[in-house]
């Protein structure tokens, strides 16, 4: 790889566009994600034949769940790639992965055409987003962390937030305008398969875009002159700052779950509300987390993480649990509780990136984020649903809510020790010295050319 400087964030528009481009891949992950779930039922008819509608489904969901399986092996394998090989090569990979399963899920010919190798290839398909989705998050974050200027670190996280979001809102959009538009015999037919295909067509389209970045000058200067990474590097030397992370992802995961996926199937389960209204009140709550998101990104950066982390754990540990259960008075009321939910989780993921970012050195922060964080949200992402639905069923959804305050008690714990393991004002650890170019100039340029 070439040294020579490109002129990727020198200017704010050059910035904007790298920041764009980056986040670009985290929309697209959660576009596809969503979009696998939406259309369960109808992959199931067409992939999983059976008497049994139930059975078809439940086959679904294993396909659904054997991305999540993968997580945190992307995690780990692309996360050390981003380490060795640069950040620019693990989210080229990361973008292929997700954008080939769309494309394979898209164009896959069904049961009834090829037999036994239709689900067989839909599972592949999912392992590879899984892959993906792995990898991304910690490639992502490492390189927006170490582009950020010092005090916009926060806001960039929150783009980063508003891009997961987004990705959630346009597969929503996007499926309810193809439900109006063909109707529903056509979604059953063929329709189906145009989201899958819009993924792809998106993830090729920011393929194109990332083969344009470059590389963060921190990684590339550790890379000619600092230690070589190692996963054995990792736990001999940051084993205490890899289980903070993964207690502090725990604690974030199931809170992030409850309000966006446990607390609108209560409200259908327990509370009675008709779905489409439920639709409705998430599809309203999740947009006002985007507009408070940047402000609220802006505003950690002006009074430092440690103040977002406290209003966001003595929400969840002390309203979370009354709001949760006081959803029952109509759709007006479903959408303020979910909203006050939403709003405490958006001052959380304001600062999930800095935080996780500041734990680890150059040399091993993709490892050391994507590994914590691929194993715990996979593991407390899937089982939170599962668990909460089961609490529920047998009346004992007073425990689920203790479970919700001692998890955002254990994020804040953990929070706040993993900010005491980067310096007190939350910079990067490389900045520690004064000769660090980060320490001088506002903004980190990318170097390496644009081909690698």
């Amino acid at each position: 790889m070439t040294t020579h400087a490109v002129p990727t964030a020198t200017t704010p528009r050059r910035r904007a566009r790298t920041v764009a481009t980056t986040v670009a891949g985290n929309f697209i992950e959660y576009f596809d994600w969503l979009i696998f779930g939406l259309y369960a039922p109808l992959l199931a008819q067409h992939f999983f034949p059976s008497a049994d509608p139930l059975t078809a489904l439940l086959a679904v969901f294993v396909a659904y769940a054997t991305g999540m399986l993968f997580r945190p092996l992307g995690g780990i394998l692309m996360g050390s790639l981003a380490d060795r090989r640069g950040r620019r090569l693990a989210l080229l990979l990361s973008i292929s992965l997700m954008g080939g399963g769309s494309l394979v899920i898209g164009l896959l010919p069904t049961y009834a055409s090829i037999g036994m190798a239709a689900p067989v290839l839909l599972f592949l398909a999912r392992a590879a987003q899984g892959l993906s989705a792995g990898g991304e998050w910690p490639a992502a974050v490492s390189y927006l962390m170490e582009l950020a200027p010092r005090n916009r670190r926060c806001l960039f996280g929150s783009i980063f937030a508003v891009s997961s979001a987004a990705g959630g809102l346009a597969a929503s959009a996007l499926g309810m305008a193809l439900s109006a538009t063909v109707g529903s015999q056509a979604m059953a037919d063929w329709a189906w398969r145009v989201p899958f295909l819009a993924g792809a067509a998106l993830s090729a389209v920011l393929l194109v875009l990332r083969r344009q970045l470059g590389e963060s000058e921190a990684f590339v200067r550790v890379r000619r002159s600092g230690p070589r990474p190692s996963l054995r590097r990792l736990w001999h030397d940051h084993r205490g700052a890899v289980v903070v992370a993964a207690l502090f992802v725990v604690g974030v995961t199931v809170q992030t779950t409850t309000w966006t996926t446990v607390a609108p199937a209560l409200a259908q389960s327990r509370f009675g509300l008709p779905a489409d209204a439920v639709y409705a009140a998430v599809t309203a709550s999740i947009a006002l987390s985007i507009v408070v998101l940047i402000p609220l990104g802006l505003l950690a950066d002006r009074v430092g993480v440690l103040p977002m982390l406290v209003v966001s754990v003595i929400g969840f540990a002390v309203a979370g649990p009354f709001v949760l259960n006081g959803m029952s008075g109509g759709p007006g009321r479903l959408v303020l509780c979910l909203s006050t939910g939403l709003f405490f989780m958006s001052c959380l993921t304001s600062v999930l990136p800095k935080i996780m970012a500041s734990m680890f050195p150059t040399h091993l922060r993709a490892s050391g984020i994507g590994l914590p964080h691929a194993v715990a949200s996979s593991l407390a992402g899937g089982l939170t649903p599962a668990l909460a639905t089961w609490l529920a069923g047998h009346d004992r959804l007073g425990w689920y809510l203790g479970l919700l305050t001692v998890t955002a008690l254990l994020a804040g714990v953990a929070g706040v020790r993993a900010v005491r393991r980067a310096r007190p004002d939350g910079e990067l650890p490389e900045e520690h010295g004064a000769s660090a170019p980060e320490a001088t100039s506002p903004a980190p340029a990318l170097v390496g050319s644009a081909r690698g």
